[in-house]
């Protein structure tokens, strides 16, 4: 019976987190986004986030995007820079084509930096794509 089961693969969906510059606060923050590189919007998407190392964790954050448009992004939420020390993940469940898909994006810890930097496809701003 579990040969039955068909487990769709995620494809043409990343979770970038990038550095840009805040308005705002005059500053440069570190802001996670749900990129979608399909050629078709992605819907209904759930984003769980957390941070963890040993003991050290911290609160889940949950978020919902209707839509998320065909060759679009969706800013996720800030990370804080205490945060970079510990392993971040995202989980991210959606559909589309009438199809459910989840995957588990991972920031290792210290790995979110300046030097890591490259460019992210879409935004056009410089980051570091999840495992």
């Amino acid at each position: 019976m579990k040969k039955d089961i068909k487990i769709p693969v995620v494809k043409d969906v990343y979770v970038a987190i990038v550095h840009e510059w805040n308005q705002e606060f005059l500053s440069k923050d570190w802001n996670a986004y749900i990129i979608n590189n399909r050629k078709t919007p992605i819907e209904m998407a759930l984003v769980v986030s957390k941070g963890y190392d040993g003991d050290r964790k911290t609160s889940t954050m949950r978020y919902a995007f209707g839509v998320v448009a065909a060759k679009g992004f969706e800013k996720i939420e800030l990370v804080q820079e205490d945060v970079l020390s510990l392993n971040n993940e995202f989980y991210v469940t959606y559909y589309a084509d009438n199809i459910l898909y989840e995957k588990r994006f991972l920031f290792e810890k210290n790995t979110v930096k300046e030097s890591n930097l490259t460019n992210i496809p879409l935004i056009e701003i410089d980051g570091i794509f999840a495992k």
